[in-house]
């Protein structure tokens, strides 16, 4: 059974930065692309950045091109969202996401975990 644990939100002042965790299992975690998505109140999950399974690509929005850094760790089954220069408009609850594929042109997501509140505000 696939589980996804997000860590490491909270609150942040604008040009802040946090770092989020993710916590997979129940699946071979090296075999499958990683995202994070975020949510606002109302509207539904807009992907933020992808990573492929062996690290060898990763990709982002527009508007977090630059500030934003998606990485992973096979070895602990461990996915992070490093966000710097936090604006008012990154609040959101930011998901854990799996991907059915390892390379994907485009990601999309199977799974998704209960995810971890974002507040940027001063």
């Amino acid at each position: 059974q696939v589980k996804l644990v997000e860590s490491g939100g909270g609150l942040a002042q604008p040009g802040g930065s946090l770092r989020l965790s993710c916590a997979a299992s129940g699946f071979m975690f090296s075999d499958f692309a990683m995202s994070w998505a975020r949510q606002v109140p109302g509207k539904g999950l807009q992907w933020v950045a992808g990573i492929y399974s062996d690290s060898s690509d990763t990709y982002y929005r527009d508007s977090v091109k630059g500030r934003f850094t998606i990485s992973r760790d096979n070895a602990k089954n461990m996915v992070y969202l490093q966000m710097d220069r936090l604006t008012p408009e990154d609040t959101a609850l930011y998901h854990c996401t799996k991907d059915n594929r390892a390379t994907p042109q485009v990601f999309e997501y199977d799974s998704w975990g209960p995810g971890t509140q974002v507040t940027v505000s001063s």
